[in-house]
């Protein structure tokens, strides 16, 4: 006799395990504990084997990890399509398990699984913020049309369409940006051996070319004693000023600036050793700080130096200071398009290699740029250490000279 759901529902456990059959092979085994499974008994081979095809249910559950829930009508369905397996000489059993393995290898082998594989081998040495962006243009990019698909099986014009997803809402930077992390999660995968080309790479061209844009940066020595003048008399807390006044000092990118440890700064030798995970260049870099720099930190350090960061959030020490703090200062003091945080390594840039008169590399080392030497060397951190303390000294010199409007803007004659 054929089961029906309403004998299903009212078979109640028993001290043993016992069986109800429904027919050609299926039968419902009920446990002590009330659980009920589906299996069905078949021979391949010569060899007597069970199949499991799932638990009942006449409602399926949508809690997640919750077991295969299958009514009657779906078992008889299941049980049919194994018969037919059979027919064709197929063992069900081993084609279940052949298919389960199939899909936890794609799983294991998507998009998402490799790029998240490749985030974790190397993002050690890179910098908090760099690693948000590159998580961000993933997970917003390409996870959701992409990330399940196996990573061999992605074409070109699935990326593509990606990347014009982005192109069409104006973010052109944000596509090319996004093109270049994708090729880096292909080359990772190929170099594992589970994929074999880089599709990124053929679609060089297909966006449109960003605009390129600099940072505002003031390059007129009289119009900059203006910025530092208004630095001064910024009405921002101590921490925010603080942080003013260094920027244009020491020629530090904004990020590395904010992010700056008490632990970095070594008040004896007068130096900043900033290590290479937060740097863009990844190599650390050592700078050495003018008298007015230490004085600065000095003043701050009893504010904020029972914390990690000399530069602390507004929330607490806990976090450093945002990266807008220091753009909305530069705005509110009414230099918006004008001059920018970023913008005064350009101003140095500039003026100490028109005005002053110091060598391009010494200058480049001090921005932590990748220089070479003769001999296409890297040069290390303390490079020209006694050379570059000399030159920002000069430097600061030269800043309080132009605040206090007593600096000669001529051009120095430049050095040998």
């Amino acid at each position: 006799m054929l089961l029906t759901a309403i004998a299903i529902n009212q078979a109640k456990p028993r001290a043993t395990p016992y069986k109800l059959f429904d027919g050609d092979g299926l039968f419902l085994l009920i446990q002590p504990t009330g659980a009920k499974y589906w299996r069905m008994k078949y021979r391949f081979g010569g060899v007597e084997k069970t199949l499991a095809l799932g638990v009942f249910s006449n409602v399926k559950e949508g809690r997640k990890n919750a077991p295969i829930l299958i009514s009657l009508s779906e078992a008889r369905e299941k049980r049919n399509e194994a018969r037919r397996l059979l027919a064709n000489g197929v063992d069900p059993g081993e084609f279940k398990k052949q298919t389960k393995a199939m899909i936890a290898e794609r799983a294991t082998n998507s998009f998402e699984a490799v790029a998240r594989e490749w985030i974790t081998k190397f993002s050690p040495t890179w910098s908090a913020g760099h690693l948000r962006a590159t998580v961000q243009k993933l997970e917003v990019n390409l996870f959701p049309w992409i990330g399940a698909r196996p990573i061999a099986e992605v074409t070109a014009p699935e990326l593509l369409v990606c990347l014009r997803r982005i192109e069409v809402k104006g973010a052109v930077n944000a596509a090319h940006r996004t093109r270049v992390v994708a090729g880096q999660v292909f080359r990772f995968d190929i170099a594992t051996g589970r994929c074999e080309n880089d599709i990124s790479t053929g679609l060089k061209g297909s966006i449109p070319q960003p605009n390129r844009t600099h940072f505002p940066a003031i390059t007129d020595p009289t119009k900059l004693a203006v910025v530092l003048r208004a630095i001064d008399n910024y009405p921002g807390s101590m921490v925010t000023i603080c942080a003013l006044k260094l920027l244009p000092m020491l020629l530090a990118r904004p990020s590395e600036l904010r992010q700056a440890e008490w632990s970095e700064f070594d008040f004896e030798t007068a130096t900043w050793s900033i290590p290479l995970e937060r740097m863009k260049t990844k190599q650390s870099h050592l700078v050495p700080l003018p008298a007015q720099a230490v004085s600065i930190l000095q003043e701050l350090h009893p504010l904020t130096g029972h914390g990690r960061f000399v530069f602390p959030g507004a929330k607490g020490s806990v976090n450093s200071m945002s990266e807008t703090t220091l753009r909305l200062a530069m705005v509110g003091m009414g230099f918006a398009g004008v001059q920018t945080p970023h913008g005064f390594r350009a101003t140095a840039r500039t003026i100490l290699d028109e005005v002053l008169g110091f060598r391009v590399d010494l200058i480049e080392h001090q921005l932590a740029h990748q220089v070479r030497d003769t001999n296409g060397r890297s040069y290390n951190r303390t490079s020209f250490l006694p050379e570059r303390r000399e030159m920002i000294q000069r430097w600061a010199d030269y800043l309080d000279g132009l605040k206090a409007g007593t600096t000669n803007v001529i051009p120095f004659k430049k050095q040998a």
